[in-house]
C-alpha cells in the first residue's frame, strides 16, 4: 500500500522511477561483494574468554549482546587489529557509546561518561549512563586492556 502511494505520488510530480528503484522498494535482494575481517573470531573468543563470557561495563553473560570492540578502531592501527589488549568485550549499547566517544575507559580502568549524556535530563540516560560513571571496569582475567590504547581513545574519540 505504502509502495503504491508513492509510486502515485511519483507519477504526479511526473517523475519516473527506474526498474532497479522499483525492485529496491519491492524488497527484493541484491548481490555484492564486501571486505570481510578475516580472523575477527580469533579477537572475539579471546576476549570472551579473558572476560569470563561478561560484558566489561554491566556484567550481562549472554553472548548474543556482547561485542569484542577495538580501542584503538581496527581501520586505524592495522599492527593492532587482533591484539587482545586492544579490546573490551561490551555490551552492544555501550559499545555504540564507547565507539562514538560518549563513554570511554580512563587509565585506571574506570568508566567515564561525556557530559552531553550526564547533564541530560532525559531518563534513559540515568539508567543507562549516569549509574555507570566512574564505576570500575570489570577486568578480564588475562590481556588488561593496554594504557596506550585507552590514552589513545580518551584524547582521540571521547567526547569529554
Amino acid at each position: 500500500m505504502a509502495f503504491k502511494s508513492e509510486m502515485l505520488l511519483y507519477k504526479r510530480r511526473q517523475q519516473e522511477i527506474s526498474k532497479e528503484e522499483q525492485e529496491i522498494k519491492e524488497g527484493k535482494e541484491k548481490e555484492r561483494i564486501v571486505k570481510t575481517r578475516v580472523n575477527q573470531s580469533f579477537f572475539r573468543s579471546t576476549l570472551l574468554a579473558s572476560y569470563n563470557n561478561k560484558c566489561c561495563i554491566t556484567g550481562i553473560s549472554n553472548t548474543e549482546f556482547l561485542i569484542a570492540s577495538h580501542i584503538v578502531p581496527w581501520s586505524i592501527d592495522h599492527n593492532n587489529r587482533l591484539n587482545p589488549r586492544n579490546g573490551i568485550l561490551i555490551n552492544a549499547l555501550h559499545d555504540k557509546a564507547f565507539e562514538y566517544g560518549y563513554i570511554t575507559i580512563t587509565t585506571n580502568y574506570k568508566v567515564l561518561v561525556c557530559s552531553e549524556l550526564l547533564n541530560s535530563r532525559e531518563g534513559p540516560y540515568n539508567e543507562y549512563f549516569k549509574k555507570i560513571h566512574s564505576q570500575n571496569l570489570i577486568l578480564p582475567t588475562r590481556f588488561l586492556p593496554d594504557v596506550k590504547f585507552l590514552k589513545y581513545h580518551n584524547h582521540e574519540k571521547f567526547k569529554g
